[in-house]
């Protein structure tokens, strides 16, 4: 199993929208995203995180190049950021 961390930097006021970017593409993600098994959308007052869940940490890398991260995900949150995002990929041992 293999997970993809990406922390987000929104303001407060654009929270929802991120929202609505990560609740748009979920269900898009687990059903064409090769090895995809969950994602959740966690929220701390500094950051907004979405924890992506794949089987393989390949299958991780691979949704990173994707048409739906690369165009459509990041196209709809870059003007919601403060800053580039940190994009984490862990393997289980």
């Amino acid at each position: 199993m293999a997970y993809l961390e990406i922390t987000l930097h929104v303001d407060p006021a654009n929270r929802p929208a991120a929202a609505t970017v990560y609740e748009k593409y979920k269900q898009q993600f687990l059903d064409t995203i090769a090895g995809a098994t969950g994602k959740e959308l966690l929220v701390r007052d500094e950051d907004v995180q979405v924890l992506h869940c794949f089987q393989t940490l390949t299958d991780a890398r691979a949704y990173l190049d994707s048409e739906l991260f690369t165009q459509d995900v990041v196209g709809e949150l870059a003007p919601l950021l403060r800053t580039d995002p940190d994009v984490r990929v862990y393997d289980t041992v």
